[in-house]
């Protein structure tokens, strides 16, 4: 009798679990509904009326830029173009103003800090503002979403355009993207630079951060190939992370992830991405073990120009599949917290701040020992 009361229980048990974990996964997926409904412009692109484009010979359209703003630019360093990713989440614009607080603050706090920073020490940073597709626009692949992704890309290719006029450094630039950031900094590249012998000479390298792109267009035998040593110049870093406790993140990256076919964006499906490890520059599946992580840090809201302090060796990962998988340190400070909105936006913390230092040193030092053709 006693076993029968006892099974008994146990299948209550078990049933309960199971209909909370039901109601858990319903509520997650309803909670993700209702954000992303909140945040739909729900009018067509082709109707929408952008917020006035910024113009670059102006000092307040860009985060960073030592040829207007008068202050000093070394001319030993090497420029750097930087392209910063979705800070603004949307709602009645499917573009974020340049004018927009809130979006300031996403890259002046968590961004310029966190991906502008590791390249600061070797180099001088142009940061564009630029009207940039809402976060919206970065969950879905609907025709609208990437049509507001595609209107970005002119912002930037003009920012790109004033910045190699105003630009004070030597022969050579760096372009750095993040995550949208990235997606647009892919097609100034394999657009405007590649296409230009003369830019394409003297592209240090591109560095593509968080940014899946297609293996197809950056493949070793293309103009702007991916990089297989830290030796090599006029080469791309890309990479799209993944925590390797969260595996069920990577199907939703690839579900989202788009790539450039001329000057449409289409989903990437099943063409394999780029992936080159930060914590060694080279694209492979080798696992680069912790020991030879030069530190990550969480470095938001630091003053433009601190140095942040780094944890090394705590970082490992491996390339697999195009997607980069990462093993981060057990602290408060890495952790993935914030508001649902903040989720879904690059990471405020950079797990390979001193592994990006050391590839961008390497990089340029071995770009100056090369004479100028």
């Amino acid at each position: 009798m006693w076993k029968q009361v006892l099974q008994k229980r146990k299948l209550s048990l078990l049933a309960g679990i199971a209909i909370i974990g039901f109601l858990t996964l319903a509520f997650l997926y309803l909670q993700n509904d209702i954000h992303r409904n909140y945040l739909d412009p729900k009018i067509p692109f082709q109707i929408y009326h952008p917020p006035p484009a910024p113009d670059y010979r102006k000092p307040e359209d860009w985060y960073l830029n030592p040829g207007l703003a008068h202050y000093y630019a070394d001319p030993r360093k090497v420029d750097v173009f930087f392209v910063h990713g979705t800070t603004y989440n949307g709602g009645e614009q499917w573009l974020g103003s340049i004018t927009s607080n809130a979006a300031r603050e996403g890259v002046e706090r968590v961004q310029l800090p966190n991906y502008a920073g590791p390249f600061a020490i070797m180099g001088n940073i142009y940061a564009p503002k630029y009207r940039q597709g809402s976060l919206f626009t970065q969950l879905t692949l609907k025709e609208d979403s990437r049509e507001a992704r595609q209107f970005a890309y002119t912002d930037v290719e003009a920012a790109f355009t004033a910045f190699l006029k105003q630009r004070h450094g030597g022969r050579g630039f760096v372009i750095v993207g993040v995550e949208q950031g990235g997606l647009l900094a892919s097609r100034l590249v394999r657009d405007v630079v590649a296409k230009s012998p003369e830019l394409k000479s003297q592209l240090v390298a591109a560095y593509l951060l968080e940014t899946l792109v297609p293996e197809s267009q950056f493949g070793v035998q293309s103009p702007t190939p991916v990089c297989l040593s830290r030796q090599q110049t006029g080469c791309i870093i890309s990479y799209a992370s993944i925590d390797s406790g969260r595996p069920d993140i990577a199907l939703q990256v690839l579900q989202k992830a788009a790539f450039w076919e001329g000057d449409h964006l289409l989903p990437m499906g099943s063409q394999k991405g780029v992936c080159v490890n930060p914590l060694n520059g080279v694209a492979s599946g080798e696992e680069i073990d912790a020991r030879r992580s030069l530190g990550a840090t969480n470095a938001t809201g630091l003053e433009w120009g601190t140095e942040p302090p780094l944890t090394a060796r705590k970082v490992s990962a491996h390339c697999l599949g195009g997607l980069l998988f990462v093993n981060k340190p057990n602290s408060a400070g890495f952790d993935d917290d914030g508001t649902w909105e903040d989720q879904r936006k690059v990471n405020p913390y950079n797990l390979f701040y001193g592994d990006l230092q050391a590839d961008v040193q390497a990089r340029w030092q071995q770009y100056e020992a090369v004479p100028a053709a």
